[in-house]
């Protein structure tokens, strides 16, 4: 009985399977290589704008959302919101949310498109942000990543009050609020947070009563 020689066909395909193996070594490191940076603290995300949300422009006109507030020349975001970059719903640009809202009281709401409550407090919600004018900022946080269904039901309520999608719950993290919605945040000027309100609001007086006294924001 005789046998191949080790060189040979022997030697052809332990040396195909080592090449195999490099390649897949080179592929795994270029998957978990990061992609870069969003400039806005959150490193390794790349915002998506437009189109490259996977959200239509259309979606975002039938909703009709009211443009994010932009942080003013200078402003700095204090507090625990601080560092917090989320996407606004009305053009998928990203906002620094303490800065956004710095130099203004804020009523931040926090709800998502299956939450019964929600429904119910958001309209009473869109009338105070009227009737209080510019004395306060009131926004709109989606706390769920599914940013599609938020602005349909958006659209279906016909509230159109600023808002931004926070799909792992940055926000409720940072104030340190249950996981329960809805839940609004009531944040001073100065950035820090006067009241954390873990129920839903049972109508408009309701909420100026709670800002007022918690705020000190008459409307």
């Amino acid at each position: 009985m005789s046998s191949e020689p080790s060189s040979g066909k022997g030697a052809g395909p332990a040396w195909r399977w080592g090449i195999v193996g490099v390649i897949a070594v080179v592929a795994l490191a270029v998957a978990l290589w990061p992609r870069g940076s969003d400039g806005e603290g959150n490193p390794g995300r790349q915002w998506p704008t437009g189109a490259d949300s996977g959200v239509s422009s259309a979606l975002r006109a039938e909703a009709g959302l009211a443009a994010c507030p932009r942080p003013a020349a200078g402003a700095a975001g204090n507090g625990p919101l601080a560092g917090i970059t989320l996407e606004c719903l009305a053009d998928g640009r990203p906002m620094d949310l303490a800065a956004a809202t710095a130099g203004k009281p804020a009523l931040l709401n926090l709800w998502a498109y299956w939450c019964a409550p929600c429904a119910q407090e958001l309209p009473y919600l869109q009338q105070y942000a009227q009737r209080a004018a510019n004395a306060i900022t009131v926004l709109t946080v989606h706390s769920d990543p599914d940013e599609a269904k938020a602005l349909s039901r958006l659209s279906g309520l016909t509230v159109k009050l600023p808002g931004v999608l926070d799909g792992d719950s940055r926000v409720r993290a940072a104030v340190g609020a249950p996981a329960v919605l809805p839940i609004s945040v009531l944040v001073r000027s100065d950035g820090s947070v006067a009241e954390v309100v873990v129920r839903a609001f049972n109508g408009v007086e309701d909420i100026a009563n709670t800002v007022a006294g918690e705020l000190g924001v008459a409307a």
